[in-house]
């Protein structure tokens, strides 16, 4: 089988005659923990609606599996889009459902399953992501990482093979924020998915990334792609370098890259 999960060909995003990013070409392996970084305003976020079929590029094409996304029919788009789940940045859960209801929401959507084996996915896919017996309760009632994680039951409810995560460490203290990197870890392998993160967390970045690509405001393309610890050691591009080492002084950088080095 291909390797390739997802391609992205020649892709360029706008908002009428505004250019958000243009240019863009990067391969996504299966497997792969991919993030898509850069400082705010780049157009991370604006790049995962592209792929996930919510916003038209201004010209390019996304392929999934070799097939396109964009020059295909309504029908053959949600067919490809259906193997994707998607963790909104803030959990995108339903305020007035319960958790279980949350997550059965996509199931009952698609699938034609008895209630009892609706009952029965709910809770192993909120037992997955640390919230066994947490069913009846509503978002508003959990701090914002059992709603992070809870969203991110929900999107994948249908066991997707393919997994967007937008900031899903946004607002999060540095706690929760490392134990939801621990969770999409542990998802990776667990289900063999293939996940995409968009964040500029760099804890976030260097714990869980495997493949990362680097879009810059100014210029409004990609200036760097690849994994962010080789990134950090090898690259010479004063942004990447600037992003990766939170600006500090060039002593500081030699320091920390060589410290990521030996991690």
């Amino acid at each position: 089988m291909d390797s390739v999960c997802i391609k992205v060909q020649n892709l360029s995003m706008a908002y009428d005659d505004f250019v958000i990013q243009r240019n863009l070409n990067f391969t996504i392996n299966r497997g792969d923990i991919f993030v898509i970084m850069g400082g705010s305003g780049c157009g991370k976020s604006t790049l995962l609606r592209h792929m996930i079929g919510l916003q038209r590029p201004q010209q390019g094409d996304i392929l999934y599996n070799g097939q396109s996304l964009w020059q295909a029919d309504s029908a053959t788009q949600r067919r490809i889009l259906q193997r994707a789940g998607v963790l909104f940045q803030s959990g995108g859960l339903l305020s007035s459902m319960t958790l279980a209801e949350n997550v059965a929401l996509p199931i009952t959507q698609v699938l034609q399953l008895p209630t009892k084996k609706v009952s029965e996915l709910v809770a192993y896919k909120l037992a997955l992501v640390g919230l066994a017996g947490f069913e009846d309760y509503y978002p508003a009632e959990l701090s914002g990482g059992m709603q992070k994680r809870a969203g991110l039951a929900r999107a994948m409810a249908l066991d997707p093979e393919i997994l967007f995560c937008d900031e899903p460490s946004a607002g999060l203290d540095p706690v929760s924020s490392k134990l939801l990197d621990d969770l999409i870890l542990n998802l990776r392998d667990s289900l063999s998915a293939t996940i995409i993160v968009v964040t500029h967390e760099l804890a976030s970045i260097f714990a869980i990334a495997n493949n990362s690509v680097f879009l810059d405001t100014e210029t409004r393309t990609m200036i760097a792609a690849g994994p962010p610890r080789q990134l950090l050691a090898e690259s010479t591009d004063p942004k990447v370098l600037n992003f990766l080492t939170r600006g500090q002084t060039s002593t500081a950088n030699s320091t920390i890259r060589q410290g990521v080095a030996n991690e």
